[in-house]
């Protein structure tokens, strides 16, 4: 006979047995009844880089709640809703004059849902991708996609970021930082991301080192070759950063570099990830910079993305002085670009920063909507800042990168000289055709864009799609667009009353080459749709 004791045991594990199968079923019925709820991944690649995107999806009943996890960046779904094997949601993108709401559409199918993009612009321009990127934001992952097919891997929907036990950085007392004696006119060079994305390493620097040398670029003043985001690798045992597999030797690159009469440049992030989730600087900034300087860097581009996980907006002036400091603190010669997108007013303290240039926008794309809106519309509340030592960065150029006609490229090239813009190609230089040297080499816009004065040009006057645009210059000089942003051709005047000017002036033409003699009171020239012509006038 049984003993009370065991048997006491026996049924207690039974009960409990009997529990276990009841949650476990409990579970299952509650799965059943919301099949969307838990988290699901994506995995995608664009541009050489991979990235995942996490679905933290809560169902309850005919309502769906949560968030989107793409890269570092977790973005809340609203207006949820769930009928059978379909659910649809809505995430607002991007911030100020970017943001619209995005809706989606989901299809349920075993163990992975399809996650579409259904209406792309609710309160605002532009296209997002299913990964929830807005190509005209210029910030988070920077490329494109269609539909995601994310696979289920558990039931748990709380979202969790990839920063979470991260330390918080403190941030230091806001001070001024030396420019360190850089940039007295408009950095010239090359930058890799707008050609060539992920899809660069040692030997394409190389090649871009050997044509710039070789083509004229060099000698026209385009001397810094900067690494765009992708070169990261990881950090040794003492923290230091490492270069990734492209980059055997950094240091040798830099030296290579120098050695055709040129400057090396970087790119980094004062969030743990860059924009395209590789290395950051967070929490590394004095080590990196030494690092830098040690390899022979001389032009840092330092993008916000992943900080805004980590810092609010108003906490900019000072994130970027923290780098600002350590560069300067290496006693190396390193241009500071700052690149938050023109955000938080930094054309107010973007140079006490020891910023040499900062961002007036988002990303700039190989269009002519593009190029003109940022050029033409958005430059203005940033002016008054530009100087020497400290420029208005309305981005790298495009030109050559067969997106727009020539006209569109000499009009790009002819306002970021008037702009006073750092003149960064981002063209593949190693194959010019004949249009893109013409354009890049012309020396008498390059003239404009380096006057030692330092002041940046504005518009004086418009006409519908006719603008004029001028540009104060050293010794009284003045450089003259004039703008057709129509789609026929037209013709544009200035009166030299506009310039505050009179009488018989000397006229160059910038595109011709050619001096066209004194010109009294006014000069007009006929221009093509998207087109420009550019004079310098003076006594």
């Amino acid at each position: 006979m049984m003993k009370p004791k065991i048997q006491l045991i026996l049924a207690a594990s039974a009960i409990f047995g009997l529990i276990v199968v009841a949650v476990a079923s409990a579970r299952q019925a509650d799965q059943s009844a919301a099949p969307f709820t838990g988290k699901w991944v994506s995995q995608t690649t664009a541009n050489n880089i991979s990235r995942e995107t996490t679905y933290f999806l809560a169902q309850q009943g005919s309502t769906l709640t949560g968030k989107i996890l793409n890269g570092y960046r977790m973005t809340d779904i609203t207006e949820g809703n769930v009928n059978g094997n379909e659910a649809t949601w809505v995430v607002t993108m991007g911030t100020g004059d970017q943001q619209r709401q995005v809706e989606y559409q989901a299809t349920l199918e075993g163990d992975q849902i399809t996650v579409t993009i259904t209406g792309g612009g609710r309160g605002g321009a532009g296209r997002a991708t299913a990964s929830g990127n807005s190509p005209a934001a210029g910030r988070g992952f920077r490329g494109r996609g269609g539909p995601l097919v994310a696979k289920k891997v558990s039931n748990d929907a709380t979202p969790v970021g990839p920063f979470d036990n991260l330390p918080k950085v403190s941030l230091p007392a806001l001070h001024k930082v030396s420019d360190g004696g850089m940039a007295r006119t408009p950095p010239m060079g090359w930058n890799s991301w707008n050609h060539f994305k992920g899809a660069v390493d040692d030997a394409t620097i190389r090649g871009v080192a050997d044509a710039m040398a070789s083509n004229g670029m060099r000698d026209a003043g385009y001397v810094y070759v900067n690494i765009d985001d992708t070169w990261e690798g990881k950090r040794d045992a003492e923290g230091n950063i490492q270069p990734n597999s492209k980059f055997p030797d950094m240091k040798a690159l830099a030296d290579y570099v120098h050695s055709k009469g040129l400057k090396l440049g970087l790119y980094s992030s004062p969030g743990p990830w860059t924009c395209a989730g590789f290395e950051g600087s967070y929490n590394h900034e004095q080590q990196d910079a030494k690092t830098w300087a040690a390899w022979g860097i001389d032009y840092v581009k330092y993008d916000w993305c992943s900080a805004a996980a980590m810092f609010q907006p108003t906490d900019e002036h000072a994130v970027y002085q923290i780098m600002g400091d350590a560069l300067r603190a290496t006693g190396r010669p390193i241009v500071f670009s700052l690149c938050q997108y023109g955000q938080v007013d930094v054309q107010e303290w973007g140079a006490s920063v020891g910023g040499n240039l900062w961002r007036t926008t988002g990303d700039i794309q190989d269009n002519w909507n593009s190029m003109s809106s940022i050029g033409f519309d958005k430059q203005q509340p940033y002016m008054s800042a530009s100087g020497i030592g400290h420029w208005n960065d309305p981005d790298m150029m495009e030109v050559g990168n067969g997106g727009m006609t020539n006209d569109e490229y000499k009009t790009h090239f002819s306002l970021w000289a008037i702009l006073a813009a750092p003149l960064i190609a981002g063209n593949d230089v190693r194959n010019l055709s004949d249009e893109t040297k013409a354009i890049l080499l012309n020396k008498d816009v390059i003239a404009v864009d380096q006057d030692p004065m330092g002041v940046e040009g504005n518009r004086i006057s418009k006409n519908g799609d006719q603008e004029v645009w001028a540009r104060p210059l050293a010794k009284g000089a003045y450089a003259i667009g004039l703008f057709n942003r129509g789609s026929d051709p037209a013709t544009i005047a200035v009166k030299w009353s506009d310039v505050k000017l009179s009488g018989k002036l000397k006229v160059r033409d910038l595109w011709a080459h050619s001096d066209l003699g004194k010109i009294a009171n006014e000069y007009s020239a006929q221009v093509p749709p998207h087109g420009v012509a550019m004079i310098r006038v003076q006594r």
